[in-house]
């Protein structure tokens, strides 16, 4: 049964949420131009604004409600859901999609608007900027709430695309339709298996909530501009930024986590132009707060702060552009494809970019001047020079990121411009962010000591003690880590001072003043995620070294040398480890750990059902029974290969995985084992489908018990022929028969034995093959000749089962978890306490 209602109701809401943004954002415009902020228009935007998160709610709501029940007549909820998707996937399949991402995005920034209302309403300080910025953020909602519109304005103009169009309504002329009216499909394609990971589930609500805020100190201060309070928007605007900073940095490394977990790269970043576009706006935002502490007593400070606040959610429109309209091309694995939105977008940008530029020239002049520059022994002027090293960060990367569009803009005035986004895309963007950072850490721990007064007058002795300290343990730990490169000793030097001085300042503040030292704390944090990340990438080390002399990728020699093919049930030593690979598994849901592939029958046509064909055990418990019907993921295969650390006899087993993937094409994901001082990092360069694998014609033995056979490789012995009453589960009843022989196989590392069944059952006779993918043979007790004694083989041969399999060590990548942890405290720590100081002079 169609049940076009929920569309309609959806599409409803979202027409009512964009005229009630509209509204609101009148509204507020209104109460702008009035003294009294306490006016009936500021009440009656107040209300608008409520009302349109109550159609957002409504939306989100409406569109979980098609996903949740798997109503796959809905284009989205076929697109990207199915029957066998977990409740934790199907959340996150609620954001694949570009409308979902953008209603995500909304819904983010109606919540973070009427927090900013309640704080307003219960604030003791009348705020003149109250409904100036809360304009902002309503005519953000409305050009948001507009690209999930999905109407077409004047014949042919499209504003929008609805997540609330059925499958007959985005494809009218399938011939279906003429055959089924009503069709719908029993199942829909199911989420990219890619993204079927926790963080997937968490990472881009995190994300899109770190875009939200990005939105608040933009408000403020093109509120402030409008307005002309110079200094009205900064107490206020300063935590906003710090939340915004640390929510937006924290889905940014959770993305680099995910990717570490999950993609075969090797790495945590890897330079995409999507990651780069949102890394630019985090970068800005951080240089940001730095100088709205400073903007009171600086007007440089004030200055830089609007640039910079500015420039920040500019980007994040500029990263949704680059994102979504199509303009990078085949430049990024993250791009969505173009909707047709990609000049609504750019409005959207346009509208933004120039306001904010036409109204910051109207007021520049007017901005405060200081009549004296800062001294270069005042906190004041290091903090500015670290910004504006980070400023530099940011502008470096996101002059290459931005490639695709100086080719676009050229081919769109007749220039064939065709520049090339780097080759080597690590290596360009590394050379320039590794110095910036070294610098910048150095700054880190010079700008505290000038903060904190440690530094009195010109006298920068008190600067000595860290530094010696920081040279002392830099020459130890270069001794000791065995860092030989000058760019790297430079890079400990400067991060280990870093750490040595913001360590010091802590100490000092533990003594009573702890509310105040997230800043130390957040930068001991940088300077151990700067040490982590060089460590982990610069001093990485493979460990799977091809000593054979073997040619496994004919392509590439490198690859060749660093990977190694790995017989099933073969040890292969390397220099620190034997490994070994061990078979396939699977994840059956439910059920800890994994299960041998062997032990599931896949259920055909489901992609998510096996049946059981041994009992599932866990300790002395039974959790599955021979012949239940299991839930497990049909499209990740889990390599088992065991290691033994050759020193310490220590044993452990990795699972990297290989998924069939049609969306992204096949992908090879890795399985971590985490030591305190290093990652066992594993993943599999090529493995053997079952689907690919050629068998040769059969060959056909006839012998009798005992008797000896030559299978090339192989000495094949007819041990033993016995009769069961058993095969597979099922009962062999009078008048029937089955046999089993046993015949051993003799090769080079030992023996195995091999037990085909023959079968008479119900006057029918039927024999079951055995397969040994370890010696590569399929042997088929095909007849039995009761007079002569002679038993007769089908026997066929295949290449034996193998993997090759890439294993790294990253060293002290511990670090940078670390570093990313302190991070996140501190900012947080930094954040509650702004807002407890904005609160209280409200």
């Amino acid at each position: 049964m169609l049940r076009s209602y929920l569309g309609n109701i959806g599409h409803l809401l979202t027409i009512l949420a964009f005229i009630s943004s509209l509204i609101a954002t009148y509204a507020y415009w209104q109460s702008s131009q009035e003294k009294n902020q306490n006016s009936i228009w500021k009440k009656f935007a107040n209300q608008a604004f409520a009302v349109h998160s109550v159609f957002v709610i409504g939306v989100v709501a409406t569109l979980f409600s098609i996903i949740f029940n798997n109503y796959f007549e809905y284009h989205y909820a076929w697109d990207n859901t199915s029957i066998s998707l977990p409740l934790g996937y199907a959340i996150s399949s609620f954001w694949q999609d570009q409308e979902g991402s953008f209603l995500l995005w909304i819904f983010w920034n109606a919540l973070v608007g009427l927090i900013l209302i309640y704080q307003f309403h219960k604030s003791k300080k009348n705020y003149a900027l109250a409904s100036p910025s809360m304009m902002i953020i309503a005519g953000i909602q409305a050009f948001l709430t507009s690209m999930i519109l999905g109407v077409v304005l004047f014949g042919e103009t499209k504003l929008g695309s609805s997540p609330f169009l059925t499958l007959k309504e985005l494809n009218p002329n399938l011939p279906i339709w003429s055959l089924d009216p009503d069709f719908i499909p029993k199942d829909g394609n199911g989420l990219n298996p890619l993204l079927q990971n926790y963080w997937m589930v968490i990472h881009p609500p995190t994300l899109f909530l770190g875009f939200a805020l990005t939105m608040v100190p933009f408000a403020f201060a093109i509120a402030s501009l409008w307005k002309k309070d110079y200094h009205g928007w900064l107490n206020i605007t300063l935590p906003w930024s710090l939340v915004g900073a640390v929510i937006l940095g924290t889905g940014i490394m959770m993305g680099g986590i995910w990717a570490y977990e999950t993609l075969n790269f090797e790495g945590y970043w890897n330079w995409d132009p999507v990651e780069n576009a949102v890394y630019v706006p985090w970068i800005l935002l951080v240089a940001a707060f730095h100088t709205l502490f400073l903007a009171r007593k600086s007007s440089s400070a004030l200055k830089y702060s609007y640039i910079l606040v500015i420039a920040q959610f500019i980007l994040i429109l500029y990263s949704t552009f680059l994102t979504r309209s199509g303009i990078l091309g085949n430049a990024s694995v993250h791009s969505f494809t173009d909707l047709g939105l990609s000049g609504q977008l750019l409005v959207y940008l346009l509208s933004f970019t120039l306001g904010a530029i036409i109204l910051s020239v109207l007021r520049w002049k007017e901005l405060p001047k200081d009549e004296n520059e800062a001294s270069i022994y005042s906190a004041e002027f290091w903090i500015v020079i670290g910004v504006l090293v980070l400023s530099l960060a940011a502008f470096q990367v996101i002059v290459t990121t931005s490639i695709p569009v100086y080719n676009s803009i050229a081919d769109a005035i007749g220039i064939d411009l065709n520049m090339a986004l780097p080759t080597n895309q690590i290596a360009h963007y590394t050379g320039f962010q590794m110095w910036l950072f070294i610098l910048a850490v150095v700054l880190m721990g010079v700008a505290q000591y000038f903060w904190w007064k440690k530094v009195k007058g010109k006298n920068i002795k008190a600067l000595v003690n860290p530094l010696i300290i920081s040279l002392l343990l830099t020459a130890f730990i270069i001794s000791t880590t065995h860092v030989d490169k000058l760019s790297y000793i430079i890079l400990v030097t400067a991060s280990v001072f870093g750490l040595v001085a913001n360590a010091s300042i802590l100490l000092d503040l533990l003594k009573g003043k702890i509310k105040v030292a997230g800043g130390a704390i957040t930068h001991i944090g940088v300077a151990l995620m700067l040490l982590g990340i060089m460590y982990s990438s610069a001093y990485q080390k493979t460990i799977s070294i091809n000593n054979t002399g073997t040619e496994i990728f004919s392509d590439s020699e490198k690859e060749s040398r660093e990977n190694v093919l790995l017989w099933l049930n073969r040890d292969y030593p390397l220099s620190e480890f034997d490994i070994a690979y061990k078979g396939q598994f699977v994840d059956v849901r439910q059920v800890p750990g994994y299960i041998e592939k062997r032990f599931v029958q896949p259920v055909i046509g489901t992609g998510f059902k096996g049946i059981a064909r041994a009992d599932i055990v866990d300790e002395s418990d039974t959790l599955r029974y021979r012949g239940d019907t299991i839930e497990y993921e049909a499209e990740n295969t889990y390599y088992r290969v065991s290691f033994e650390d050759k020193k310490s006899g220590e044993t452990f087993n990795l699972f990297p995985r290989f998924q069939i993937n049609e969306q992204m094409g096949n992908v090879a994901s890795p399985d971590i084992k985490r030591l305190w001082n290093k990652d066992i990092y594993s993943h599999v360069s090529y493995v053997q489908r079952e689907e690919d694998r050629e068998w040769s014609m059969p060959m056909e033995y006839q012998v009798a018990l005992k008797d000896t056979f030559f299978l090339n490789d192989y000495v094949a012995i007819l041990e033993d022929v016995v009769g069961v009453r058993e095969v597979d589960g099922m009962e062999i009843g009078p008048g029937d028969a089955a046999a089993m022989a046993y015949v051993r196989i003799l090769e080079r590392d030992g023996e195995k034995m091999m037990s085909p069944t023959f079968v008479i059952k119900d006057n029918q006779v039927w024999s079951k093959p055995v397969v040994s993918n370890e010696l590569g043979l399929r042997i088929q007790l095909s007849e039995i000749d009761p007079v002569n004694g002679q038993f007769s083989f089908s026997i066929a041969r295949s290449e034996r089962e193998y993997i090759v399999l890439k294993a790294i060590e990253k060293p002290f990548i511990n670090l940078l978890w670390l570093g990313i942890l302190l991070l996140v405290i501190g900012m947080f720590i930094s954040a509650y306490r702004r807002f407890s100081i904005a609160f209280r002079k409200a």
